[in-house]
């Protein structure tokens, strides 16, 4: 037994472990109740008397450097890993997954660059106005239904302040603290006292532009509606102008493009017309001129609003307009590739 012991100890000096699961092999072989000290604490009752105390003294030794053994290995690993895995707490876990543009936010982001290349600059105003911005300064009329709560959110402690219904008060405001030549355009979101279904809602997003200056004319306005509509659309997109009426507009009209989905030739998206309107559009009012302090004599414009809604849906086919607003990440994801 001493001879086992002695060749035992031997051994103790070479074993490695270069995992954490070869260590606990090692540990079950050597230490387990089933292991090799296990066993030899068995064998140690045959021992002699007068053996016993050497062969005891030996075995202690054994055991401790079993013991040692194992605790160094683990502790050689560990300090491994700790070189090897060098951990940042600080940083995100992975994977990130990256987020996209909204798809209202493509499209008005679109819209901005047509016209930021005609010249045009942003403007911007709050959407919690007064009445005279929103209404008395473009020429509504005091019995006029858009002012009726059925079309507008009224505040009621204060009847003349409401949620803006378009983002023309942002014109009104620029013309009221700018000198001509004005050529701005108006993104924003503004609020309808609506049902909300599948084609409206109590909130959207406009876009409406104006160009004021001497001797502006209707050939303008056509002609940047059409480079407006081929650049958004396609270059074989046609536009047509059919007359309409706008209480700050005279005359007015309202602008149809040929149908993006079958190039004209009558789909249902178009209602076998080939044609779809796409916004709202005429020359200032001269009212609207002088209420705002612009000498109508010397000045003239135009002016132009669309839904950022309307145009989404042309390019992407997006058949409920609730989608928009719901936050769907199904929904959204889809846009990626148009970010």
């Amino acid at each position: 037994m001493i001879a086992k012991i002695k060749q035992l100890l031997e051994e103790v000096e070479a074993i490695k472990a270069n995992t954490a699961n070869e260590l606990e092999t090692l540990r079950i072989k050597y230490l387990s109740k089933k292991g090799v000290i296990n066993d030899l604490m068995n064998e140690f009752r045959n021992v002699p008397s007068d053996q016993k105390r050497e062969v005891g003294i030996m075995l202690n030794q054994l055991k401790t450097a079993l013991q040692e053994k194992i605790n160094k290995l683990r502790e050689d690993l560990e300090n491994n890993d700790n070189d090897v895995v060098d951990l940042d707490l600080t940083r995100t876990s992975y994977p990130v997954r990256l987020g996209t543009r909204h798809p209202l936010t493509i499209v008005k982001n679109e819209i901005i660059d047509i016209f930021g290349r005609l010249g045009f600059t942003i403007a911007e105003g709050p959407e919690i106005e007064d009445d005279w911005h929103v209404f008395s300064a473009l020429n509504f009329a005091e019995d006029h239904p858009a002012r009726d709560m059925q079309d507008t959110f009224f505040i009621e402690s204060h009847p003349d302040i409401l949620l803006r219904t378009h983002t023309s008060s942002v014109q009104t405001r620029v013309m009221g603290y700018s000198k001509p030549p004005i050529r701005i355009i108006c993104p924003g979101r503004v609020f309808r006292n609506e049902a909300i279904s599948y084609r409206a809602h109590c909130f959207f997003h406009q876009v409406e532009a104006l160009y004021i200056d001497k001797n502006v004319s209707f050939t303008d306005l056509k002609q940047a509606l059409l480079l407006f509509a081929k650049e958004m659309f396609g270059a074989e997109t046609k536009i047509r102008l059919r007359p309409s009426y706008f209480p700050f507009t005279e005359p007015s009209a309202e602008m149809d493009i040929s149908c993006n989905i079958c190039g004209g030739k009558g789909c249902p998206f178009c209602k076998h017309t080939g044609w779809v309107e796409i916004l709202g559009c005429g020359m200032v009012d001269p009212n609207v001129l002088e209420s705002n302090g612009i000498d109508s004599k010397e000045y003239s414009g135009y002016a132009l609003g669309m839904g950022v809604e309307r145009i989404a849906n042309l390019k992407y086919q997006v058949k409920d307009l609730r989608m928009f607003s719901e936050n769907d990440t199904r929904f959204l994801k889809e846009f990626e590739a148009a970010h």
